[in-house]
C-alpha cells in the first residue's frame, strides 16, 4: 500500500496540532511531513518535499491560501489541494473550483468528516498511481508507439543520413510539420540499475517515455522516438532565450519521474541549431551531456551549452571513431579510467601492426586527434604546444611502451586543464551572481529567475553549481545578506525598521519582521535595543 505524503498550512499552530492529533495518519496511509504558518513558508517546503496533499487555510500572512493554491498548481500540478477555513464565502468557493481544489472544508473541522475527505482522495491517488503503472496499458502504448517510418526517418536524420534534397520529400511522405524556426535534441536517459521493486525495466522506460510525451511534448511541439535505448526529443523552440526555460523543464520533469514513477532520469541538452538537417550536432552534444552525469549527478537535466566553456559545444569526428571511448574518458572519468582507456587503444592499435605504414597512419591519426581534441575544448598542453612536425617523428621512433607513457602524461594533463576551465567557469558564474546581489539587494523583483536570465543559464543548473560553491541556496544567500544589511542599518542608523526593509528588498515590514526573527532570534526593535544597550 503506497503512503502519502500531507502538508498542514494555517497561521494558528493550535488548529494544526489539533489536526494531527485527531486523524490516524497511518490508518489513512498518510504520513505528515510539517506544517507552515504562512504561505511563503509553505511554498518553500513544497518545493523542497513536493507533498502528495497540500491542506491549507485562506486567510494567512504574506501569502493566502488562494494565491499559494494556484502557485501550487501551476508548478505542481499533480499535487492535490484541500481548503479549510472560516470564511464560507462564495468566491472562495468558485475559486476553488476554478483552481480544481480537491475538497473545500470549513471550519471547525470535524475529524470524522476529515477521515472521510482523505479516505476518499486515498482512493483517487491510488487509482491514479495505479494507472501511470499499470504493466497493461504500459504494454499497449508500448505496442502502440510511433509507426515504423517516423521512427527511421528521425532515426536517420540524428545520424546525419538525410540529404538536403530528399528532406523535403522525407517530410512531406511522414506528415511531419515544424513549425517553430528553431530545434533542439534532448535525449532522455533512464538507469536501469535503478529500477522499482516488481517493475520490468522495459515497461518502467516505457512509462518515463509516455510522461515526458504529456509534460514536455505539448508545449515544446517535441517530437519523440526511442534510440539505441533511450528515448530522444526532438523540441520546437521560438528564440534561442527559451533554452533556460526548456533545460529548467527537464529538470522538473526528472524530479517528477524519480518521485512519481520511481525511475532515474537524465536528460541531456544539446545545442539550438536553424537547420533541421543541424539535429546531428545537436543530438551528439545532448547524447554527451548525459555521460556527464557522473560528474553532476543523476535526475537532473544537463545542458551541453552550460557545462562546456566558452560556448564551445562542437563535436569532433574522432567520436565515431575507435579513439571515441580514450576521450570520453578524459572528459569525464578518473585517472585510473583515463589510464586504463590509454592501455586499451595502445595495445588494440600498437601491439598488433601489420606494415610500417599502417603504424605510420595510425601515429599521424592520433597526433591530429589529439590536436582536433586540444582546439575543440579550446586548451593546449605544454607536451603539444611544440612543432607538430617535430612531435611526429619523435613519436615514430618510440617503443610501445614509451609511446604509452607518453600518451597517459598528455591525456592526463588534457584531463586536469579541462577540470581547471570547468571550475573557472563555475566560479565566476558564482561570482557575478554574488557581484549582482550586492548591487541590487535591495530590489524588491531580485530572484534566482532575475539572476538566471541576467547570467545566461538555466535555473537547476545555477541552483546546483550556487549551492556547491556557497553551501546555500540561492534564496538562503540572498536573505542572509539582506538580514546582514538590516542588522548593520538598525545599528548604525536610527531609520525606521519599514524604512531599513524597503532599503534592502522589503516592501511589507511586517514580513521582513519575521524573516528578521527566523534569522536573529529577535524582533528588528529588540535587536536595535539590545545592541545600543550594550554599546552604552
Amino acid at each position: 500500500m503506497d503512503t502519502y505524503t500531507v502538508l498542514l498550512v494555517d497561521d494558528e499552530e493550535e488548529v494544526i496540532q489539533i489536526i494531527m492529533k485527531k486523524i490516524d495518519w497511518e490508518g489513512l496511509g498518510y504520513s505528515v511531513i510539517g506544517y507552515a504558518c504562512n504561505g511563503v513558508k509553505a511554498l518553500e517546503m513544497v518545493e523542497e518535499y513536493q507533498p502528495d496533499v497540500v491542506m491549507t487555510d485562506i486567510k494567512m500572512p504574506y501569502m493566502d491560501g488562494m494565491a499559494l493554491s494556484n502557485q501550487i498548481k501551476s508548478e505542481f500540478p499533480t499535487t492535490k489541494i484541500l481548503i479549510f477555513t472560516g470564511f464560507d464565502e462564495f468566491e472562495y468557493a468558485r475559486e476553488a473550483i476554478h483552481l480544481e481544489i480537491e475538497e473545500y472544508i470549513l471550519k471547525p473541522v470535524n475529524s470524522v468528516e476529515l477521515t472521510n475527505v482523505f479516505a476518499q482522495l486515498k482512493i483517487k491517488l491510488d487509482r491514479e498511481i495505479s494507472e501511470r503503472r499499470n504493466v497493461e496499458e504500459l504494454q499497449k502504448y508500448y505496442m502502440e508507439s510511433l509507426p515504423l517510418l517516423r521512427v527511421n526517418f528521425f532515426s536517420s536524420l540524428i545520424e546525419g543520413r538525410i540529404c538536403g534534397d530528399d528532406l523535403s520529400r522525407y517530410l512531406t511522405d511522414y506528415q511531419i510539420v515544424f513549425e517553430r524556426p528553431l530545434f533542439c535534441c534532448l535525449v532522455i536517459h533512464t538507469s536501469a540499475s535503478h529500477v522499482p521493486e516488481n517493475m520490468n525495466p522495459l515497461l518502467l522506460n516505457t512509462s518515463v517515455q509516455k510522461q515526458a510525451e504529456e509534460r514536455l511534448g505539448e508545449k515544446w511541439q517535441a517530437k519523440s522516438f526511442p534510440y539505441l535505448g533511450n528515448m530522444v526529443l526532438i523540441a520546437q523552440l521560438k528564440s534561442e532565450d527559451e533554452i533556460s526555460e526548456l533545460t529548467d523543464e527537464c529538470d522538473r520533469f526528472c524530479r517528477y519521474a524519480r518521485h512519481i514513477i520511481g525511475a532515474v532520469v537524465t536528460i541531456g541538452i544539446g545545442q539550438v541549431c536553424e537547420d533541421i538537417l543541424g539535429l546531428s550536432q545537436s543530438y551528439s552534444g545532448a547524447r554527451e551531456a548525459v555521460s556527464y552525469r557522473v560528474i553532476y549527478g543523476c535526475s537532473r537535466a544537463i545542458n551541453m551549452k552550460e557545462i562546456i566553456p566558452h560556448e564551445n559545444v562542437r563535436t569532433s569526428m574522432i567520436d565515431d571513431t575507435k579513439l571515441s571511448g580514450f576521450f570520453k574518458m578524459i572528459r569525464i572519468g578518473s585517472k585510473e579510467d583515463v589510464i586504463e582507456a590509454v592501455n586499451k587503444y595502445v595495445n588494440h592499435t600498437f601491439r598488433t601492426e601489420s606494415s610500417l605504414a599502417k603504424y605510420q597512419i595510425d601515429i599521424m591519426e592520433l597526433v591530429s586527434a589529439l590536436c582536433r581534441f586540444s582546439e575543440n575544448q579550446d586548451i593546449t598542453p605544454d607536451i603539444l604546444a611544440g612543432d607538430i612536425k617535430q612531435l611526429y617523428v619523435r613519436l615514430l621512433d618510440m617503443e610501445a611502451d614509451a609511446l604509452k607513457d607518453w600518451l597517459v602524461d598528455i591525456s592526463l594533463a588534457f584531463r586536469e586543464e579541462l577540470i581547471s576551465v570547468r571550475s573557472q567557469s563555475t566560479r565566476s558564474l558564482v561570482s557575478r551572481a554574488k557581484e549582482y546581489i550586492y548591487s541590487n539587494y535591495g530590489d524588491e523583483e531580485l530572484s534566482l529567475d532575475v539572476v538566471c536570465r541576467i547570467l545566461g543559464v538555466s535555473n537547476s543548473y545555477f541552483s546546483t553549481i550556487f549551492k556547491k560553491q556557497t553551501g546555500n541556496s540561492f534564496i538562503g544567500y540572498l536573505t542572509e545578506f539582506r538580514m546582514d544589511q538590516a542588522s548593520r542599518l538598525l545599528i548604525e542608523t536610527n531609520e525606521k525598521s519599514y524604512i531599513i526593509a524597503k532599503k534592502v528588498g522589503y516592501t511589507d515590514p511586517n514580513y521582513f519582521s519575521y524573516v528578521f526573527k527566523r534569522q536573529f532570534g529577535v524582533s528588528p526593535s529588540r535587536y536595535r535595543t539590545e545592541h545600543k544597550e550594550s554599546e552604552n
